[in-house]
């Protein structure tokens, strides 16, 4: 609690209102994860154009994949620490700018070789999104809220992958249609090719880094922020250990319940974003001038589970429940959403298959942004960033595994029977793993008092 607070002063204003800037962050940190989406989805959707152009195979795209999971595996371990150490305001500036002069650049890209080192280069930089993202919500919400400011911001990365199917086929193609039924709309597009597509996308999104720089600072550092809301913002316990080492972070099994649920939860996500139009493609017959309206309608459904999620467990918090049991409750419930992707490979209408996409990408966002408060819960603030960027290593690593098998089992199979029986299964074996783990999801001791020796 912050020294010198007279609460009853604040308590006999009546005139004063909390200001709630904290929520301006909370949509500056889902801008930010827009652009992040947009950007990464772009390569996805542009696949079946570029692929043919320059000779790839499934195996191809899966490297290409690959190489981008495989920095940020190394970026997303690396930035938790940095963020750790120079705070979200710096750390996320310079992760925007890494990630986004890689996306632009990539219009250069002549072979799959020029591909995989954009797409590396672009991993670096996206992988401070997250870990910065949640220091800032640690930095600027109670714990009661982080639950619903994660599915807020984490709400991004789907409205990402809702600009690009809109935006990439305007740019790339010369017509584009969008089909509901026996309702067909061609819309009038930019024909510019795919190559002004990255250049378009990322020079527009460089306007962002120039208003977060501006606009952020920390609660007790910042003018917007009225002492009603900063009693809100610390309403909880102190933290007792500044800067844990990273060794310390990883000792601690709290660290290992968040890495491995992401290790087994992260990989189905990439799977959805890099191989649904792929899927849509070899599936429903349809194409980036016709895909973009399935797209579309899927991460809507999956903005509705970001939110979902976070609300569910703050409500359940806010109503008596324990965190532990608020969690867990809502983890199993979007769990059992997942299920049906089960019997997906043998759906043969569009908008059924859609539907059930839908659900399972909306259960994914809602139990990831469950997820993503396990840190906050269970460690100092101090470690928050550490903690979520080494879960995000793991994660990556899951992605990476699954990249590489994805593309051998399309090539062996051509089917992705087997990819929709790993989608369904795998939530219900995380929640399994955080319980046993940590049956009551208690915040640790164990780094409490640990501080880095001082630097000379």
């Amino acid at each position: 609690m912050p020294k010198d607070l007279d609460r009853d002063a604040i308590t006999s204003s009546a005139a004063q209102k909390a200001s709630n800037y904290r929520w301006v962050i909370c949509i500056l940190l889902l801008v930010a994860m827009v652009i992040n989406y947009t950007h990464r989805q772009t390569f996805a959707l542009l696949k079946d154009v570029v692929g043919p152009e320059q000779g790839w195979t499934e195996q191809t795209y899966a490297d290409i994949v690959f190489w981008f999971q495989c920095a940020y595996a190394i970026g997303y371990v690396s930035f938790g620490g940095i963020i750790d150490r120079i705070g979200a305001r710096a750390g996320y500036s310079i992760a925007f700018v890494i990630w986004t002069v890689a996306h632009t650049l990539t219009g250069f890209a002549g072979s799959a070789a020029n591909f995989m080192v954009m797409r590396f280069a672009l991993g670096i930089g996206e992988s401070g999104s997250f870990p910065a993202s949640l220091k800032a919500i640690a930095e600027w919400f109670p714990q009661k809220e982080r639950a619903l400011a994660v599915g807020v911001f984490n709400a991004g990365s789907n409205l990402g992958a809702i600009v690009a199917p809109f935006a990439v086929p305007l740019i790339t193609l010369g017509t584009v249609h969008m089909t509901l039924g026996n309702f067909t709309l061609d819309m009038q597009g930019l024909g510019w090719g795919w190559q002004a597509t990255f250049f378009v996308t990322g020079l527009a999104s460089m306007a962002w880094v120039l208003v977060w720089w501006a606009m952020y600072r920390r609660p007790r550092e910042h003018a917007k922020v009225n002492p009603v809301e900063l009693a809100i913002i610390e309403s909880d316990p102190a933290d007792k250990s500044p800067k844990v080492p990273w060794l310390k972070v990883i000792a601690v099994k709290e660290t290992w319940i968040f890495a491995i649920a992401k290790f087994l939860i992260d990989p189905i996500w990439w799977v959805w974003l890099f191989w649904l139009p792929g899927m849509l493609k070899k599936n429903y017959g349809l194409d980036l001038s016709s895909f973009g309206l399935p797209i579309i309608v899927i991460y809507l459904m999956s903005d509705v589970g970001s939110v979902a999620g976070g609300w569910m467990s703050s409500q359940l918090i806010k109503s008596g429940v324990s965190v532990n049991w608020s969690r867990k409750i809502t983890l199993f419930v979007f769990a059992l959403m997942v299920l049906p992707v089960f019997f997906l490979d043998g759906v043969k209408d569009l908008w059924t298959a859609v539907l059930i996409i839908g659900i399972a990408t909306a259960a994914h966002q809602a139990f990831s942004a469950n997820v993503y408060t396990i840190p906050t819960d269970t460690v100092p603030r101090a470690a928050v960033a550490s903690v979520i960027g080494f879960g995000g290593m793991c994660g990556a690593i899951g992605g990476m595994l699954m990249s590489k098998n994805v593309g051998f089992i399309l090539e062996a199979t051509g089917s992705y029977r087997t990819i929709f029986w790993i989608a369904g299964s795998v939530y219900l074996i995380a929640v399994l793993v955080i319980h046993v783990m940590s049956p009551r999801l208690e915040r640790t001791t164990k780094l409490d008092g640990v501080a880095e020796a001082p630097k000379t």
